[in-house]
């Protein structure tokens, strides 16, 4: 297919992701880059080498020859730009989290028309474990979904000797804490190989910032979450559970579980050597029998996903891994947990 013409406005650590991405497929040419740090521009020059350097994204979006644009910046700008690539008529692939709040999402909706646009939540859906656990989740194996749910505690590491990105933990930066960092991926995660059926109604969700221990482990001025949990009540009685942390005072935990009437799945998003995905079937006689599903040393480029497939929607003509609509849904339990955390009480989704 033609390639399709790429700009990427924000030349930092996800931004030259996403231009080595570019620059490595066949199907996509890497037109424009933009960044307001000049050392930014020139490493982004040296590295890939795209046509033309810009300091204002603005111009970037008004590129003739650009037709699908990469935002890699900061939550609380990206908004705003999304509807200018939009009103450009370019196809737009944002990075996550989607937006600072889903009314932000409902506007790059309605401004979307017959554009492609995408979110980079859906990066951990690029492997080969996850497209296993969609398949055998999709054949109706596990019966009806009773609970579908992750756990992952992090434990503080030794005191960092270099600066914390200022924007990862400040609420007016970055909408939010890690619930946004790491919770649209979870979300997104457990959403997409249940085919996205799962419809949240309710949730139920406490936060908690560093404890005290580590709070110069992160940057000054930080206000946002470390830690989440959250029970989502989904239409049919499914439960929806998350919980994350990082900087925790606990020793690390993951697990990664769906639960059915006919059967279950232990399985993990991130990659682990080797990937591996244990199915549980229940049987009259035999009772409950375990075997593994899946298993595989897998070396997948999760950070390149996002844009070669939305590359090749455009040319294709089909929907993108994570839609914006599909973005929306993330949006709307992310916002719910933070309503519930404040108010103490369970939040309807809206």
């Amino acid at each position: 297919m033609e390639p399709v013409r790429v700009g990427v406005i924000g030349c930092g650590v996800i931004g030259t992701s996403h231009m080595r991405a570019a620059t490595e497929s066949p199907d996509i040419e890497l037109v424009a880059a933009a960044d307001l740090i000049d050392a930014n521009r020139e490493k982004a020059q040296t590295q890939f080498s795209p046509k033309r350097l810009y300091t204002d994204g603005a111009d970037l979006i008004a590129d003739d020859e650009v037709e699908l644009v990469v935002l890699a910046f900061p939550t609380a700008y990206r908004g705003s730009v999304g509807l200018d690539v939009l009103g450009a008529g370019k196809h737009l692939l944002t990075e996550k989290p989607i937006a600072m709040n889903a009314d932000e999402v409902r506007a790059l909706i309605a401004a979307q028309g017959d554009l492609q646009a995408a979110c980079c939540s859906s990066r951990y859906r690029f492997t080969r474990g996850a497209e296993v656990a969609t398949e055998f989740i999709a054949s109706g194996a596990l019966g009806e979904l009773r609970t579908v749910r992750h756990r992952n505690l992090s434990s503080a590491g030794k005191q960092p000797t270099t600066p914390r990105p200022e924007w990862r933990l400040k609420k007016h930066l970055n909408g939010g804490g890690y619930l946004v960092n790491w919770g649209c991926y979870d979300l997104d995660y457990l959403l997409g190989i249940t085919g996205w059926a799962l419809k949240p109604l309710t949730v139920f969700a406490q936060t908690w910032t560093v404890p005290e221990p580590y709070v110069s482990h992160i940057a000054d001025g930080s206000d946002a979450e470390t830690h989440y949990t959250a029970m989502a009540r989904c239409e049919g009685g499914t439960i929806l559970s998350i919980e994350r942390s990082e900087f925790t005072a606990a020793e690390g935990d993951e697990a990664w579980g769906i639960i059915g009437s006919k059967g279950s799945l232990r399985l993990a998003m991130t990659a682990s050597k080797p990937g591996r995905i244990v199915y549980a079937k229940a049987d009259t006689e035999d009772g409950t029998s375990a075997t593994t599903l899946w298993e595989e040393n897998e070396d997948r480029s999760i950070h390149a996903g996002p844009l070669t497939d939305l590359a090749a929607a455009v040319r294709e003509g089909r929907p993108p891994k994570t839609s914006l609509e599909q973005a929306l849904v993330v949006q709307q339990i992310t916002d719910a947990v933070y309503r519930s955390a404040e108010t103490g009480e369970a939040v309807a989704i809206q």
